[in-house]
């Protein structure tokens, strides 16, 4: 593990040993297909002209690291939000029931490669500038004061954890690299697991670098409102972030219910209890440089799981029919994230104010076009949350990372340690303070008692004996169906990741993306895939899907 404890101790790597490619061997393998011949400057050297070669340019490509961890997450996103179902791309793998495997060989025309070129490409990047910083610094050198180079440290390890973790997040495997690689060749695959074992420990010594006091003296902390465009955090509130990413992987690792009731959840609680204090909101758009991937203005929701806050029986009715034969049905329902109304009409007149801003409600809007689809998939609603980005050139705020998700995130962990009052009081938050639902603080005394409600209860489940009506859910439903409901689209997988360690995804969804192909030809490894009941495949779950 690296750890901060003084110049003496920095990383020390020969520069002979310092060329390994940032790029994925993939990247390597295109850029070279069809060329006779080809000369090229090896820029990725920490000695080489440009970012690597004076203070000024090794801290000015630090500060665009987490930009491009943030700007690397593309198409898994399209992909796991239609495998979960927290919205619908038609473009996209997850038309599919009962599930199909993962396309992964040449002429697929759906790809996940994107993600795992830019993690793995930045995360070299990332690497290889806290390797040339540690160089300068045992030479004597300085980007200005020892508080810019503690500032600068900490947020490259932060930016390098944030690249490999989401690397382990989605896919089952990854290279593994950080500062002082010490090598010319690309480095072996190594498993979800150890890749986030890694990212954990670079969250660790972004902490710790963080955490010496000179850290925010001249030149330190707060850092520069561009590198997390926006926000120009202090050193806490920088510390707090750390704090979130490491909550969210650590727990989001799990592939399994077993895996995820085996996360050190103390350590999560902790991490999330201390972790951001409000919502972390990137100002995104074109003109920005930072992009909003996600949180898609018109992006379709299917009813599978969104059913569950209806309360007319429309929605069991749906459950009771053959997924050929469901269709789309009006949700009623007192949660006040979903628009209000016994119609078409009235709800469409009560979904105004959507999308005002990232906090009003409703979340989700009732359309005004006709729908068609796979009758299964299809639904009157259309996310609407972050609607204001369509009227300022999708420059506004999108987040990054909630406070809801992080109560949510220690609500879980209260939850299975058995500690029913404290997790109540953070499902409250957004379940009262969004939903305007009852409250369970004060209420629920165990995990096996219905929400309150009566008729009228959110959510509402699909009963074990055939899954074909429903049920007010428990306390442990209440706190899934409030991180769904704030964690929706805007989310990186996010409804993926936790569906598959809650063991709800539909049975057959591939619990992790495999290498994509495109990596696998330039490595001259055999193809391979998940899903579909090959390996990695989700059991059929909680609610019988």
């Amino acid at each position: 593990m690296i750890v901060e404890r003084g110049r003496a101790e920095m990383v020390m790597v020969s520069w002979s040993h310092e060329r390994t490619a940032r790029l994925t061997l993939a990247t390597l393998a295109m850029a070279f297909m069809g060329c006779d011949s080809l000369t090229v400057r090896n820029v990725t050297e920490p000695d080489a002209e440009g970012v690597y070669g004076t203070a000024s340019s090794i801290e000015q490509t630090i500060a665009t690291q987490f930009r491009n961890c943030h700007n690397a997450r593309t198409q898994v996103w399209s992909q796991a939000t239609n495998l979960s179902l927290d919205g619908f791309n038609t473009l996209s793998v997850g038309q599919d029931l009962p599930r199909a495997s993962l396309p992964n060989a040449p002429g697929s025309q759906v790809t996940f490669f994107g993600d795992y070129s830019g993690f793995g490409t930045n995360s070299r990047t990332a690497a290889n500038l806290l390797t040339a910083l540690d160089r300068l610094l045992t030479r004597g050198g300085t980007l200005g004061s020892k508080a810019q180079n503690l500032r600068a440290r900490a947020f490259g390890f932060f930016s390098l954890a944030c690249h490999l973790g989401h690397l382990a997040l989605v896919y089952d495997s990854a290279a593994i690299v950080t500062p002082g690689l010490g090598s010319d060749s690309i480095p072996p695959f190594s498993g979800a697991a150890e890749v986030m074992r890694v990212a954990i420990e670079m969250l660790d010594t972004s902490i710790a670098v963080a955490s010496n006091p000179a850290a925010s003296d001249n030149g330190g902390f707060p850092l520069p409102a561009g590198w997390i465009n926006g926000n120009a955090l202090s050193r806490d509130d920088f510390v707090r972030l750390v704090r979130s990413l490491r909550g969210r992987f650590r727990a989001g690792v799990a592939r399994t219910p077993d895996e995820r009731e085996r996360v050190n959840w103390d350590a999560v609680i902790d991490d999330a209890r201390n972790g951001v204090s409000g919502d972390l909101m990137i100002t995104t758009g074109t003109s920005t440089g930072w992009s909003r991937l996600g949180g898609n203005t018109n992006q379709p929701l299917p009813p599978m799981y969104y059913g569950m806050a209806d309360v007319s029986g429309a929605y069991d009715a749906w459950l009771a029919l053959p997924p050929s034969l469901r269709g789309v049905f009006l949700i009623q329902t007192p949660d006040r994230r979903f628009p209000q109304g016994a119609t078409r009409q009235a709800q469409q007149a009560s979904g105004s104010s959507a999308g005002a801003s990232f906090v009003a409600t409703p979340y989700l809007i009732n359309r005004t076009d006709e729908v068609t689809g796979q009758p299964w998939l299809v639904s009157h609603y259309l996310y609407r949350r972050v609607r204001y980005l369509t009227t300022a050139a999708t420059v506004g705020p999108f987040p990054f990372v909630t406070r809801a998700e992080m109560d949510l995130l220690a609500a879980e962990g209260h939850l299975r340690r058995g500690d029913i009052a404290a997790a109540a009081a953070l499902i409250d938050v957004s379940r009262v303070g969004r939903g305007q639902l009852p409250a369970l603080k004060g209420v629920i005394t165990n995990l096996d008692q219905p929400v309150p409600g009566g008729a009228n209860c959110v959510p509402r489940v699909p009963t074990a004996s055939a899954f074909t009506s429903t049920a007010c859910g428990n306390i442990w439903e209440a706190m899934k169906w409030e991180k769904r409901m704030e964690t929706a689209i805007v989310n990186y997988a996010g409804w993926y990741v936790d569906g598959r360690g809650w063991g709800d995804l539909i049975e057959g969804t591939a619990l992790e993306f495999p290498v994509p192909y495109e990596e696998l030809a330039a490595r001259h490894k055999p193809y391979y895939t998940y899903g579909g009941g090959l390996r990695s495949s989700a059991a059929r779950g909680t609610y019988g899907f």
